[in-house]
């Protein structure tokens, strides 16, 4: 049974169309913010409805994920609502003081409506609770204290999915060829084997999944485990406030319509189709593909924003005629993301 089934007030209702005009017509800025906890939450759905409730009226928009293990949010909250939406929050027990990252870029299109999901846990690992305790998780580094690591020699594994390190990274990290964080955990330990006793430095987009990582190793024997403090977006807040070298190069993925924010000017990847330097992550535009992937503006001009010919013919074809082609032209059916190796 849908839970939120007889609740009318506390789910979307309105067509993709009518979200990004109320949001094109807004007159007020935004701020993209993005936190997480985890905390024990006896009853994440009724927490989820109180949650909703309170962000839908002060026209919060966001992804938000709740478990009974605790919550992994990306939102945007309107400036003039932002003092009640942090107080309301901290004055909950399980949420007290949650540190927030700001967003590196926001052009305050980000998100186009409020979700708030309950599921198993808030970022899926494939794990079972005898694999990690995240009592026992590793040490939280400044970005003065990680350079400083880093200058030392240290082993620095990137803890995003390969389309995310694509664009960019820390150099000489070690980048998991995986699309998804279940993925990549056991090729992590893999790959650091013999290694257990080395200093480790684990960096991520916000810090949640390295939160859950260090756990996972030292669970595995890994005994100097550590973490970028706040993940990529706080990381570049600490250098530009404290004036330190930046050693991110490139942009920082995120998951919300921005699809990335600049953190160096390099430009390390290169567009999927011509191989022009580009690091813009972009959606197929046929919805049947759907795939993402790196696109320049000379691309998406030649191939109507479509990934390649065949997704091209297809949108651009009448109505009538797309049934057909659609069982005759090969679409990249169950590929979310195009990897460098792939043909565009």
């Amino acid at each position: 049974m849908d839970p939120n089934s007889g609740k009318k007030h506390l789910i979307n209702r309105l067509s993709p169309e009518q979200l990004r005009e109320r949001l094109a017509n807004e007159s007020f800025k935004r701020t993209t913010v993005s936190f997480y906890r985890y905390v024990i939450i006896d009853n994440p759905y009724e927490m989820r409805d109180m949650l909703f409730y309170m962000w839908n009226k002060w026209q919060c928009y966001g992804r938000i994920y709740l478990a009974k293990e605790g919550i992994n949010a990306q939102m945007s909250v309107p400036d003039h609502y932002w003092q009640d939406f942090q107080e309301h929050l901290h004055s909950l027990p399980q949420f007290k003081n949650v540190p927030f990252k700001i967003a590196v870029e926001d052009n305050g299109q980000s998100f186009l409506k409020l979700q708030i999901k309950v599921r198993q846990k808030i970022v899926a690992d494939g794990l079972t609770p005898e694999e990690y305790d995240v009592t026992n998780v590793g040490k939280h580094l400044t970005a003065r204290e990680w350079n400083n690591a880093m200058d030392d020699g240290a082993i620095v594994i990137d803890m995003r999915n390969h389309y995310e390190s694509e664009i960019g990274r820390f150099d000489n990290a070690i980048l998991p060829d995986a699309e998804t964080f279940k993925e990549e955990l056991p090729e992590v330990v893999d790959k650091l084997k013999g290694k257990e006793e080395q200093k480790i430095l684990l960096y991520c987009t916000g810090g949640v999944r390295c939160e859950k990582t260090s756990a996972y190793l030292k669970h595995h024997g890994f005994s100097d485990v550590n973490q970028l403090l706040g993940g990529i977006i706080d990381y570049s807040r600490q250098v530009e406030t404290e004036k330190i070298e930046n050693k991110f190069i490139g942009k920082n993925f995120v998951f919300d319509n921005r699809l990335g924010e600049r953190i160096s000017n390099d430009i390390i990847s290169h567009c999927h189709q011509c191989g022009s330097p580009c690091d813009v992550h972009t959606n197929c535009a046929n919805k049947k593909c759907n795939l993402l992937f790196i696109q320049c503006d000379k691309c998406k001009a030649q191939y109507d924003r479509c990934c390649g010919d065949d997704c091209q013919s297809f949108i651009l074809a009448p109505p009538a005629e797309r049934k057909e082609l659609e069982q005759r032209l090969i679409f990249k059916r169950g590929k979310r993301f195009h990897k460098p190796e792939q043909s565009a």
